[in-house]
C-alpha cells in the first residue's frame, strides 16, 4: 500500500511578514499532483493544518479546496489536529465529511477507532491520534498524573488493544503530533510543554508498522517505521538548510516499510549571511544570496547607520537584521525574542529569576512552586482555548 505522509502545513502563516498564501497553494497543487501521479492509496496529514486556532478566511478556503480535490480523486485522507489547530473547529462536520473519504481525527475519545483501508494483501488500520494536551485529556485516557509520555502511552495502549482484536495480518499505521526523543528541532515550532517533559520516547510507538509524525519541521527518520515529514515550507531561518519534502511510504504484505522523499516546491530559498556591512555589500562570496530571503548578521564594532536600507540595495529580500559585534557582547543585547530563542518556558522563567536575584539559586521548594505555576498557567490557557472553540 502506497501512502503519502505530510504534516505541519500551517495554512495562514507568513514568513517575517511575507505572505505565503500562494506558496501554500503551490504546495497543495504539488501534493494533489503527486497523489495522482504516484498512485497513492491514502494521504496522511499529521497535524498543524492551520497556523492558529482561529484561521483566516483565506486559509480556510485553501483547506476546503484541498479537501475537495482529494475527494474528487477518490483517495482517502486522514488528518489529525496539531497543537496549533483548534481540535473542535478542525473537526466540525467530521462525521459528514467522513462519507467523502476525508477523515478528520480530532476527538481523543475516538483515537482507537481506525480508518480501515485495504489492498490486495489485506487490511490496513490507520489510527489518528490528535495532539494530546495532558491537562485536558488525562481523565479521558485514565491517566492519574504525568505529561506527554504518559498520555501518549495510554493512547497507544488503546490502539494496541484495538489492533489485537483485528484479523491476523492487519497492518497498522498511526498518526501522531508529538516531540519524539531524538528529533531535531527548529525555531519555528511552538514549545508544547513545561521544561523538558514534552518529549516522548520512540518506544511509545512499538507495535505498529508505521508512525507518521508531525510537529517538528525538519524531515527526519528516527527509525525505518518512525518518521517526521517536516513542514512543506520553511517557517524560520533556522530551516535555511532544510530540503522540504513529503514521505512516499510503501507497506508490503508483512508491513515492512520502504520510503522515499518527494521534494516540495520552493517559493524562494533562504540565506543566512554574516560579516561587516561593507564586506556583505561588496564580496562576491555573498552573490548567491541576492535573490534569496536573507537574514543578515552584522559584525561591525559599531552598528552601521541605515543598515537595512543599505543591505536591501544588494539583497532586496532582506527580512531580518541581527547585530553581533566582533569580539564582544551584542551592542544592544539583541531583542527579547532573540535572547530567549530555543529556550523552554521553564528555562526562560528560571533565567529571569537568576537575573533579578543574582547569586541565589532556586531552592528545591521554589523550583517545585515554579513548575506548578507554569503547569497551572498552561492548563488555564488550554482550557480557555478549548472554551473559545465551543
Amino acid at each position: 500500500m502506497k501512502l503519502l505522509h505530510t504534516s505541519d502545513w500551517h495554512l495562514g502563516r507568513s514568513f517575517h511578514r511575507e505572505n505565503l498564501h500562494e506558496a501554500q497553494r503551490a504546495f497543495l497543487d504539488h501534493l494533489v499532483a503527486t497523489v495522482a501521479a504516484e498512485g497513492v492509496r491514502a494521504v496522511l496529514v499529521a497535524g498543524d493544518v492551520y497556523d492558529r486556532a482561529l484561521p483566516g478566511l483565506e486559509a480556510v478556503e485553501l483547506f476546503d479546496e484541498a479537501l475537495w480535490r482529494l475527494a474528487e480523486l477518490g483517495v482517502p485522507a486522514v488528518f489529525i489536529s496539531g497543537n496549533h489547530d483548534s481540535a473542535r473547529r478542525l473537526g466540525t462536520a467530521a462525521r459528514l465529511i467522513d462519507r467523502a473519504g476525508i477523515h478528520l481525527r480530532t476527538d481523543p475519545g475516538a483515537l482507537a477507532v481506525p480508518v480501515m483501508l485495504a489492498d490486495e494483501h489485506g487490511p490496513v488500520a490507520v489510527y489518528g491520534l490528535p495532539y494530546l494536551e495532558p491537562a485536558l485529556v488525562r481523565e479521558r485516557l485514565g491517566v492519574a498524573r504525568g505529561g506527554h509520555e504518559q498520555v501518549l502511552s495510554a493512547a497507544m495502549d488503546a490502539v494496541r488493544a484495538d489492533l489485537a482484536g483485528r484479523p491476523a495480518g492487519t497492518r497498522a499505521v498511526v498518526l501522531a503530533h508529538a516531540f519524539v526523543t531524538g528529533g531535531a528541532v527548529s525555531d519555528s515550532e511552538r514549545d508544547i510543554a513545561v521544561g523538558g517533559v514534552q518529549s516522548v520516547p520512540a518506544e511509545v510507538f512499538d507495535g505498529v508498522h508505521y508512525a507518521a509524525l508531525g510537529h517538528l519541521h525538519g524531515c527526519q527518520t528516527l527509525a525505518p517505521h518512525l518518521r517526521y515529514s517536516g513542514s512543506p515550507l520553511a517557517y524560520s531561518f533556522s530551516e535555511a538548510d532544510h530540503e522540504k519534502s513529503m514521505w512516499l511510504v510503501e507497506l508490503d504484505a508483512a508491513g515492512a516499510v520502504e520510503a522515499r522523499r518527494v521534494l516540495c516546491p520552493v517559493p524562494r530559498r533562504l540565506a543566512r549571511i554574516a560579516g561587516r556591512i561593507d564586506d556583505l555589500l561588496a564580496d562576491e562570496r555573498y552573490a548567491y544570496a541576492v535573490d534569496r530571503w536573507v537574514q543578515a548578521t552584522l559584525t561591525d564594532p559599531v552598528r552601521p547607520a541605515d543598515a537595512m536600507e543599505r543591505l536591501r540595495v544588494r539583497f532586496p529580500h532582506t527580512l531580518q537584521l541581527l547585530f553581533e559585534p566582533e569580539g564582544g557582547e551584542r551592542g544592544d543585547g539583541g531583542s527579547y525574542a532573540e535572547r530567549v530563542r530555543g529556550r523552554s518556558d521553564r528555562e526562560v522563567v528560571e533565567g529571569f529569576v537568576a537575573h533579578v536575584r543574582p547569586g541565589r539559586e532556586l531552592a528545591g521548594d521554589e523550583r517545585a512552586w515554579l513548575l506548578e505555576g507554569l503547569e497551572s498557567v498552561r492548563r488555564a490557557a488550554a482550557g480557555r482555548a478549548e472554551e473559545s472553540a465551543r
